[in-house]
């Protein structure tokens, strides 16, 4: 992946990111429309590194759609129980209904990358999950689920700058684990888990798609335009509605304001 760092484009400017953004929303509240018509079942997962910007791309893909049609995943650490049952258990669970779209923001893959590397996996159960997940893949697409990966991949720099950003702005600080600390300090680790992670699970039935994230913006409109082609879809939108005539109050008189507990209005 070396070589890709080489080439860093010029940032795109925001006015026409906004307008592509707001071309490719459009495009995906179609793309909504006939997955719920055609009783679509869409899983995506999202893996990378600590600050490789999954959550910016999701929250960019969801934020104009339906919650009831496509929802978020992001699974915590597993229960006491949990870690007994088949490691894709409780995965299997959050896969779509018909007319459904899930996107995983990290997903079974932990098993791959943070588990592996920091240990929180015996070597067998990691071994295990590499000859497990192309029949488990391949049971989801037989069952009728579209199944799309994404890797997002960022360079040792760019995820510098994004850390440091994040310890010197006390709203993202929050974004700053003891986990993604040492996650920084194991990037060599992470770097052949992610290789060996490709070489085992990369298959034709459910290949990975890579993402150069180290631009923020043209991550998010690559995959939102990449997505968009991965499933044909219809343009369904219904026509234009006429607003009816609101109803005349009539004898209704509404209770006075000072009856009410108002929030003050600090602004105008």
């Amino acid at each position: 992946m070396s070589e890709r760092e080489e080439q860093r484009p010029e940032k795109m400017k925001r006015k026409a990111y906004e307008r592509e953004l707001a071309r490719l929303e459009t495009e995906l509240v179609k793309l909504q429309g006939w997955v719920k018509h055609e009783g679509l079942k869409v899983v995506v997962v999202f893996e990378g590194r600590d600050s490789a910007g999954k959550g910016g791309i999701i929250k960019r893909i969801t934020r104009r759609l339906n919650p009831r049609v496509v929802s978020i995943r992001a699974l915590g650490t597993p229960t006491d129980r949990q870690k007994t049952q088949w490691y894709f258990q409780r995965y299997i669970t959050e896969l779509p209904a018909a007319g459904e779209v899930v996107l995983f923001d990290r997903s079974w893959y932990n098993r791959a990358g943070v588990e592996r590397v920091m240990g929180f996996c015996t070597d067998a159960q990691y071994w295990q999950f590499l000859r497990d997940v192309p029949s488990v893949e391949l049971g989801m697409i037989e069952s009728g689920i579209t199944l799309i990966k994404y890797w997002l991949h960022i360079d040792e720099e760019t995820q510098e700058e994004r850390f440091q950003q994040r310890l010197d702005d006390r709203r993202r600080r929050w974004k700053l684990s003891p986990m993604d600390l040492e996650a920084r300090a194991r990037w060599v680790d992470y770097s052949r888990a992610r290789d060996i992670m490709l070489e085992h699970t990369d298959t034709e039935h459910a290949p990975w798609h890579l993402v150069d994230a180290n631009v923020k913006r043209h991550a998010r409109l690559n995959v939102m335009s990449h997505l968009l082609e991965q499933i044909p879809y219809e343009d369904l939108t219904p026509a234009a509605l006429e607003l009816p005539e609101r109803q005349p109050a009539g004898d209704y008189v509404p209770p006075p304001a000072s009856r009410f507990t108002w929030v003050p209005e600090r602004y105008p």
